[in-house]
């Protein structure tokens, strides 16, 4: 007998969603059936995605989104939900980094990871969540109540890695605030989880995996490999759905072993 997750009905939207892993969920997601709502400031970007995945057969919408800007983000939200409808599923995604030592680190270094990486998705999550509970509350329209919220940590999060110190850190954040958000919102029937993904061969970092840097750090990993996108695609349909309902405050590493 087959098993399978079915999103069909659901609104979900992806922040970070131009390139990398944020591509690769939307996606995901729209092959699972849900309306897939793109969000990130490179707009251009976006549209090409969305023709893709209505080319598939998907559904996807565009909204422009920078992270760092909470007006920015209200407006995205509104937008979305004026469009589509209310948003059921949040892939908090978006993420930068920089590469140095903590003592090279200098306060616009410091202030471009945690603008995007913690301040930015909070109040993504709180944007959303806010809704989110609303509709619990019987307090806003919406055909479903409760909802699905995935921060996109990171394994940099649960084992400090050299020269990304500062980028270690806000991960970490990220980490607790998830189990804070799905203490504070488990009530309404919204689950909060966070997602630790590893190495990941994309677009962005294809090149580094061949030179020479690269081939060293994958030989100390612990198969010597590593990750694509779809390795993720499982996890995070099986988060998005509502059979998670007994999976709140998780913090689950798809690192292939490498956090150990």
């Amino acid at each position: 007998m087959a098993y399978s997750l079915d999103l069909s009905g659901r609104v979900a939207l992806v922040t970070g969603a131009s390139s990398g892993l944020g591509a690769q969920f939307a996606k995901t997601l729209a092959q699972a059936g849900a309306a897939v709502v793109l969000a990130s400031r490179r707009v251009d970007k976006l549209k090409e995605l969305r023709a893709h995945i209505e080319a598939t057969g998907g559904d996807a919408h565009v909204v422009s989104l920078d992270v760092t800007d909470v007006d920015s983000i209200k407006a995205a939200v509104a937008h979305a939900e004026t469009e589509v409808g209310p948003i059921d599923i949040l892939i908090n995604n978006s993420g930068v980094s920089t590469t140095q030592r903590l003592l090279d680190v200098q306060e616009d270094d410091y202030d471009f990871i945690f603008n995007t990486n913690v301040r930015g998705a909070f109040f993504v999550a709180q944007e959303v969540g806010k809704r989110m509970v609303a509709r619990a509350k019987g307090a806003a329209p919406g055909t479903y109540t409760g909802g699905r919220i995935i921060n996109i940590a990171s394994m940099a999060g649960l084992k400090v890695l050299p020269q990304i110190g500062a980028y270690c850190m806000s991960k970490a954040a990220v980490i607790q605030m998830t189990r804070a958000m799905a203490l504070e919102w488990g009530r309404f029937d919204i689950n909060v989880n966070a997602i630790c993904p590893g190495y990941i061969d994309t677009e962005i970092n294809h090149h580094h995996w061949q030179t020479e840097q690269g081939q060293k750090l994958v030989n100390m990993l612990p198969r010597k490999r590593v990750g694509h996108p779809k390795d993720l695609d499982a996890l995070l349909v099986m988060l998005s759905s509502g059979e998670s309902q007994f999976i709140n405050g998780a913090i689950i590493a798809a690192d292939d072993g490498f956090a150990l």
